[in-house]
């Protein structure tokens, strides 16, 4: 979502899985990269919210380089929730 310039929504489904990491008590090691996830999406967003940016969106405000490692984040998330799903379903 951050790609296709929909910075600020893409809050939404962070949001969900930081929350559906904390509620799955088997699955601690998700925690971190779920947490890691939130941080990489908070900082941008908590800077262009007391920043003295002039930007019009999340999305324009955000460089490149922090929607690449905000992207990199989300996709290591959903590795690692695969990783752990596969591990507590013994395939």
């Amino acid at each position: 979502m951050v790609i296709g310039q929909f910075g600020l929504l893409s809050g939404i489904p962070i949001a969900v899985v930081l929350v559906a990491s904390l509620r799955n008590r088997r699955a601690k090691a998700l925690r971190w990269w779920a947490g890691a996830l939130t941080l990489a999406y908070a900082t941008p967003l908590t800077l262009w919210l007391t920043g003295p940016s002039e930007a019009p969106s999340l999305s324009k405000y955000m460089s490149p380089a922090m929607t690449a490692v905000l992207a990199g984040v989300g996709v290591a998330t959903a590795i690692a929730h695969q990783v752990v799903r596969r591990r507590s379903t013994g395939k």
